[in-house]
């Protein structure tokens, strides 16, 4: 905002709107209190004002549509932390139906258990073939599956627990390795971990659910539920 000096007839500089609403000593505390303050000033200067050398009208104008900027930006402000707060709190009321529930979360353990495991992955772009290798402790490639095509997204797959030679393989942690391609090249793919919630809290940090030995994350996490 422009800071303009108009003198009245009697010769005393006349402080204009825009040099008053740009002093940072006058204690305004909101945008409302601003917009008042100038209003009166500028009613003032416009009493005050040189009949010889009067306020131009482009000039005012402008004061004005930027005094009217500051009290809208205040006013979205105002808005947007409104819809965050009901957003948060209709997040937070989700997350306490989520314990005992499967998601999937990006990371490459895969756990085997009596029934099979369970995982993921998610695709940047539709894939033609999507690939998954599972690795035992020492590095090894115990399975590899296929999963065909798939769109873009989340997706699940499982694993029977039997290695490629058809033997069941021993229950534990295993990784995975994903890759996927489309006509030919690269597709970019996260792989998935799936776990079961063991718990929800709220906090500063927003709403984070506990999934045991997967660890503590954030609810934005999580990618699907199983």
């Amino acid at each position: 905002m422009s800071i303009t000096t108009v003198t009245n007839p009697t010769g005393t500089p006349a402080a204009t709107p825009a040099a008053a609403t740009n002093n940072g000593t006058l204690g305004i505390s909101s945008a409302a209190e601003q917009q008042d303050r100038f209003m009166k000033l500028l009613v003032a200067q416009m009493k005050n004002q040189d009949p010889l050398n009067p306020m131009d009208n482009a000039q005012m104008t402008s004061q004005i549509a930027q005094i009217n900027t500051v009290s809208g930006i205040e006013k979205l402000n105002t808005t947007v932390a409104s819809l965050l707060a009901s957003f948060n709190n209709m997040q937070a009321q989700t997350a306490t139906q989520l314990p005992g529930r499967g998601v999937l979360v990006e990371g490459n353990r895969l756990t085997l258990s009596t029934g099979g495991a369970i995982g993921g992955v998610d695709l940047s772009a539709a894939a033609d073939a999507v690939g998954v290798d599972i690795v035992d402790a020492t590095g090894a490639v115990v399975r590899q599956l296929s999963l065909g095509q798939s769109p873009a997204g989340v997706r699940s797959f499982t694993w029977d627990g039997l290695g490629s030679d058809g033997a069941a393989v021993p229950e534990g942690n295993y990784r995975i390795r994903v890759n996927a391609t489309a006509g030919g090249k690269a597709v970019l793919v996260s792989p998935l971990s799936a776990s079961l919630v063991q718990g929800v809290s709220n906090g500063a940090n927003g709403v984070q659910v506990d999934l045991g030995a997967g660890g503590v994350h954030a609810y934005s996490d999580i990618k699907s539920f199983l």
